[in-house]
């Protein structure tokens, strides 16, 4: 017995028809989404580089908007249950060859159907609960990586920190042996200067010590000329006592 016809499968379709396009090339994408769920359909529509894929794309979506506008479906629950494209007319073209020929050109064209339909309770739990483990894996995704951005983002901050305190007491400590070096020079111009000043009051002392040196000579020039007179008298005297001596024994 044969399967239902094309015609008469059950489901909301949609058609595109003469596209210029072979249908073996719309084929192997419609290989690719034939039975899969809406949602999946289209990431792979969106994932495939060929260019029937966008093609195909639009025919999907407008099947969706038929069950759901027509048919009052969820476009959640839908399915692609048929999938086929039909050749359409042919444009028989040529193009000049040798020796007079003509070479054939066929512009093929197809006929593109999708067929979607409301998945089955089962399958439609089962689609529901690898959906909501999904959702779980993404949101324990999102929270693991927020996460590891938090610690990342606080880790930062906290080299940044310590770089800034160290930072802060490098230039504390620079400031410290700044000041410390400045109180060396000042301490060493202080010395300095006392030095100097010892060494300018110096000759003050030695010109203080010769004019008493010299008011000493005078002082002892005084007493010798007060002496003089008196060391005359005595030698006098000596002189007078020696003579008399003399001329005591003489007598």
């Amino acid at each position: 017995m044969t399967g239902p016809k094309t015609n008469e499968r059950p489901g909301t379709r949609a058609t595109l028809r003469g596209y210029h396009m072979s249908a073996s090339k719309a084929r192997v994408v419609l290989n690719l989404i034939r039975g899969e769920d809406v949602t999946t359909a289209r990431e792979i529509l969106a994932s495939t580089t060929r260019e029937a894929a966008d093609v195909v794309g639009k025919v999907l979506a407008s099947a969706v908007a038929n069950a759901v506008n027509n048919d009052a479906l969820n476009a959640e629950e839908l399915y692609v249950s048929a999938a086929f494209a039909d050749e359409g007319i042919t444009m028989k073209r040529f193009t000049p060859r040798a020796r007079g020929r003509a070479g054939a050109i066929r512009k093929r064209s197809c006929h593109i159907t999708v067929i979607v339909s409301r998945l089955d309770p089962e399958r439609l739990e089962a689609l529901r609960a690898s959906r909501s483990a999904q959702a779980t894996a993404s949101r324990a995704r999102r929270v693991s990586t927020s996460r590891r951005r938090a610690d990342q983002t606080a880790s930062l901050n906290k080299r940044e920190s310590t770089a800034a305190a160290a930072a802060e007491n490098e230039a504390l400590e620079a400031e410290a042996r700044e000041a410390e070096i400045r109180e060396n020079e000042s301490r060493e111009n202080e010395s300095f200067d006392h030095e100097s000043a010892i060494e300018s009051s110096e000759p003050d002392v030695v010109t203080d010590a010769g004019e008493d040196s010299a008011q000493f000579k005078d002082e002892v020039a005084d007493a010798e000329t007060v002496r003089e007179p008196e060391l005359e008298a005595s030698s006098d005297e000596s002189n007078e006592t020696v003579s008399e001596d003399t001329t005591e024994e003489t007598n």
